[in-house]
């Protein structure tokens, strides 16, 4: 049993709402010796250390033993010895002694893992609260529960505070994180039986309507396919406008001098990783190139319980202290965003970023999402940087999947931001305000394309996406059928997400508007229509070289001269996009690639069939893409944005 004495327990809080300044007073303690005072005492810090460290602190928000741990300055048993000499407490191991579960249960686990404490046993009339945190133990009394008082306090480490409730509440915290979406605004809702019936009696009303009426159920096809072409080619010429002209005024102020900020963020990285064990060693000597202060970055490699080969890679690495290894429990499914929800509960940052296994993030990139999350207004609750692969120059399909992938992040999502149109996130170099990202549930757990999902959910609810001009470099995806699993299930995700968030349309429509209603018909069915109907598009090339067509007599030589000059306008607006994207020295030379892309998109509506005939079957199956197959080497320091000397000095993170 834990003796409580001599330390004094603390009194019972007062009343909220009531105020007895003259008792107060007398119950106020004498000032507390500063901890680096008790640190040097102990002998347990070199001056010179403490007083970087001090320095450090005028400037951060982060706590002074989180900053002596994060450049392994003070040894963490010192640190604790320290702290409870500090505040006169004892120190607990949680884990050697485990907390009394109901006692979890009546604050909640999330609550306790976001406060790094935990209700550890009932002594004396007393709840005895471990906390990794005294110094916010005042301030956390007068939020728990009345009828637990009176409180005392003891202190704990930090990971044995979160092993301890993962050892008492994984099966609660992993339950929760599968259903933190609203009901109404998750594909978790979807009645797998009754989609099925609902596809297949399509399918058999598309058949029976083709062999009974063919040229009247083709000509309806063939219409669908132009207007959504029609429409499509508009919102990309319109996005590529507004980013043309917005851009060049946006560059004109990122010229100018930019605020100072007076105390930097602690900014948590989530990385989900699954069978990624050939990869891990090169994404901790990427992370390590980050120029962010290593007290406020927090690292979380999020990895599931059952996937043993990451876990044993990961046990040989040798981590520095702000990266941590986060161990997701198995479950009826294994996707990404479940781990990403999960996770969610151990950051201690107000910025969340998400990162994939294979990134090569700039160098200052954390220290530009600060700068311009410090710049905006709260209503802007994410910030997606910009992705590009390092890998370009392997095969053909890496060239087309580096044009699509810098038209899309350079000109398409930055204009229909500037365009105030619904911005479908891409799944990494995403980073949130940590308020936005709780309030919204954090991310649809069922949903196989969870960035996109999230991008829609954050419009609903009024909040705004910004495009940033850092850039994260990946590895392409350049084998033939990898590719078309890993388009199938992002079309899949779009698929589910439009089904989702169409379910009241009158709803949807008065939340985001008539502009960004359309817009996200656009986006998202549009974009399927397309890659389903290519076939049909391809089949109107016959008129045009006067060959049978189903249409051949209802079209006529003008609807066969508006076709020709839609389709022309279409390709150059494509072509024009691409090759304005892909403008600058590092893929300049793919400009000779681009009109193969014509060749390139047709994987696209072989993925789209796969994709619709899994959302019937398979709604939530995750088709991982595999990574490290071309990955044999780091991307070169100048792709990065960082001198040739950061990146020798970078190769410190070290294999045992």
């Amino acid at each position: 049993m834990l003796a409580l004495a001599p330390a004094p327990l603390p009194t019972k809080a007062p009343a909220r709402g009531l105020t007895n300044p003259a008792p107060r007073a007398r119950r106020e303690a004498p000032a507390r010796p500063p901890l680096g005072k008790i640190l040097l005492e102990m002998q347990a810090i070199s001056p010179e250390n403490l007083l970087k460290a001090l320095v450090l602190r005028k400037r951060q928000e982060v706590r002074l033993g989180d900053i002596l741990l994060a450049h392994g300055w003070v040894r963490e048993a010192d640190l604790m010895a320290a702290l409870a000499a500090q505040w006169q407490a004892a120190v607990i191991d949680p884990v050697a002694e485990l907390p009394d579960p109901r006692l979890i249960d009546r604050i909640g686990a999330e609550t306790c893992l976001r406060h790094a404490m935990v209700p550890w046993r009932r002594v004396a009339g007393f709840t005895v609260i471990a906390t990794a945190r005294p110094e916010d133990f005042a301030r956390l009394r007068e939020t728990l529960p009345e009828a637990m008082a009176p409180y005392a306090m003891v202190i704990a480490a930090e990971t044995a505070i979160h092993a301890a409730l993962l050892m008492r509440r994984q099966s609660a915290l992993i339950r929760r994180a599968e259903t933190l979406v609203a009901p109404a605004e998750s594909c978790r809702t979807i009645n797998g039986p009754r989609t099925q019936w609902i596809a297949w009696a399509a399918l058999l009303v598309a058949t029976l309507a083709l062999w009974l009426a063919p040229v009247a159920s083709f000509a309806v096809l063939t219409f669908w396919a132009i207007v959504t072409l029609a429409a499509g080619s508009a919102l990309k010429l319109a996005a590529f406008v507004a980013e043309f002209v917005g851009g060049a005024r946006e560059r004109k102020r990122a010229a100018l001098p930019q605020p100072v900020i007076a105390r930097l963020p602690v900014v948590s990285v989530m990385v989900p990783l699954l069978h990624e064990h050939d990869i891990s060693g090169r994404l901790l000597r990427r992370l390590s190139r980050l120029s962010y202060p290593r007290e406020l970055l927090d690292v979380l490699l999020v990895v599931e319980e059952d996937d043993t080969a990451t876990r044993a890679v990961l046990a040989r690495t040798r981590l520095p202290h702000w990266v941590r290894v986060i161990l997701v429990p198995d479950g009826p499914i294994r996707t990404k965003p479940r781990a990403l929800n999960f996770a969610l509960n151990f950051c201690r940052g107000t910025i969340i970023g998400v990162y994939d296994a294979e990134d090569a993030p700039d160098a200052d990139q954390i220290h530009a999402v600060v700068r311009r999350f410090h710049q905006c207004g709260p209503e802007v609750a994410c910030l997606q940087g910009l992705l590009d692969y390092y890998n370009p120059r392997t095969n053909w399909l890496a060239r087309c999947f580096t044009a699509e992938y810098a038209a899309w992040f350079r000109a398409m999502l930055p204009g229909l931001a500037r365009l105030g149109l619904v911005v479908p996130l891409g799944g990494t170099t995403l980073f949130f305000r940590r308020a936005a990202i709780e309030a919204l549930g954090g991310w649809d757990a069922h949903n196989v394309t969870e960035d996109a999902d999230l991008g829609i959910r954050l419009a609903r609810h009024g909040y705004r996406t910004e495009l940033i001009a850092t850039v994260t470099h990946e590895e392409a995806n350049c084998r033939v059928l990898p590719w078309v699993r890993q388009r199938s299930r992002w079309l899949k995700g779009y698929a589910m997400t439009w089904g989702v968030h169409m379910r009241d349309p009158v709803l949807l429509w008065r939340q985001l508007g008539p502009w960004r209603f359309w817009g996200f018909q656009v986006l998202f069915l549009g974009s399927l229509s397309q890659y389903l109907l290519a076939p049909v598009l391809w089949l109107l090339a016959l008129l045009a070289l006067g060959v049978g067509h189903p249409l051949h007599g209802l079209v006529g030589d003008a609807g066969l001269a508006a076709m020709t000059w839609l389709f022309l306008i279409s390709e150059v607006i494509t072509l024009g996009v691409a090759a304005w994207a892909v403008r600058g020295r590092e893929h300049r030379h793919l400009w000779a690639w681009l009109p193969l892309l014509n060749l390139y998109f047709p994987l696209g509506a072989l993925a789209a069939w796969k994709a619709i005939y899994e959302v019937a079957v398979r709604p939530f199956y995750w088709d991982k893409t595999v990574h490290g197959l071309f990955d044999h080497a780091d991307p070169p320091p100048a792709a990065l944005g960082m001198p040739v000397a950061v990146e020798a000095a970078a190769q410190g993170a070290r294999l045992t």
